[in-house]
């Protein structure tokens, strides 16, 4: 047993996957469950393919080698086997309130008073399934970015009855298994990664349904101009830099800036000919049979611009 501690991870789907090579890269025991005992073999079987690769082509993340990082992962049995003695459990079931309310009830009938019960839901409010537990001041969602293993933010939404301490030692181990934990100070609908994602995308699909740029066009302004700047700072800070400090940036281009927001109209509702025509766009880009080859594509990337960032950063 590491002396770590051990980490329950509750689904084994490509997020759990993610987050056991992640605890295990920094040296987490981790008890893999799913109640289909099948899919964590499979898991397993995928988990140890892909640290192999990672380290063959020096992207392994962690101080050990692959088979060692493999070695701290196991299969759970049960949920009982999977959260004893543990420190923190993550939640990775489907995207289905109903079956998160009843994994979250499964937990808190056999979870200890100190363990964390994290979910990695990516949109259902935490209050939606903790509010009748037990445990609930021990229920936080930790929202990671996918693919977690190449995009280190997780969003930390607690609840308001989530303890402090609790909010605080989700943080710390985030930062300590290399991920980058921000904290929202109260729940929204879609958090913050996903409700600034949807206004871009809003603003995207106005301009093709009015004709005013292409599918391909807006794509490339996002991945050749706008992106690049938010790789490496946000947008406050690109603001600041782009005048004589972000005063002078508010005097003047805020009225600009709110003259043009309240052109944009109402949020569409994605749907019809203009839906039609990105899909179109993208599946020519990319048909369904080549999507895992452009994922392989994207992860590499996502690998070289991060550890760019950290060279750059020192």
């Amino acid at each position: 047993m590491s002396q770590k501690g051990k980490i329950g991870i509750v689904g084994s789907g490509l997020i759990g996957r993610s987050w056991a090579m992640l605890f295990a890269g920094s040296g987490f025991n981790v008890s893999l469950y799913d109640i289909v005992g099948d899919n964590v073999d499979k898991a397993l079987l995928d988990i140890k393919a892909q640290l192999n690769n990672l380290e063959a082509n020096g992207l392994l993340r962690g101080q050990t080698k692959a088979n060692e990082q493999f070695s701290l992962i196991r299969k759970a049995d049960t949920l009982d086997d999977c959260l004893q003695n543990a420190i923190h459990v993550q939640e990775c079931v489907f995207e289905d309130i109903e079956l998160k309310k009843k994994v979250f009830e499964e937990l808190d009938k056999i979870a200890s008073d100190e363990v964390v019960l994290c979910s990695s839901t990516s949109c259902f409010l935490p209050s939606l399934f903790a509010e009748p537990l037990k445990h609930r001041n021990q229920v936080i969602v930790g929202h990671p970015v996918n693919p977690p293993y190449f995009v280190p933010l997780v969003e930390i939404i607690p609840t308001k009855w989530t303890d402090e301490n609790i909010t605080k030692r989700t943080r710390a181990l985030f930062t300590q298994i290399g991920q980058k934990p921000v904290v929202l100070k109260k729940e929204v609908p879609g958090f913050i990664v996903n409700r600034i994602q949807y206004a871009i995308l809003s603003e995207c699909y106005r301009l093709i349904d009015d004709n005013v740029i292409t599918v391909e066009d807006v794509d490339t302004v996002m991945s050749d101009g706008l992106g690049m700047r938010y790789a490496f700072m946000g947008p406050w800070e690109t603001c600041h830099l782009n005048a004589l400090g972000m005063k002078e940036y508010f005097e003047k281009y805020a009225q600009g800036i709110h003259d043009v927001c309240m052109d944009s109209g109402p949020v569409p509702k994605m749907g019809g000919k203009t839906a039609d025509l990105i899909v179109e766009a993208m599946t020519q880009k990319t048909s369904i049979e080549k999507l895992p080859e452009r994922r392989k594509w994207r992860d590499e990337r996502l690998i070289a611009l991060s550890q760019l960032k950290k060279k750059l950063d020192g």
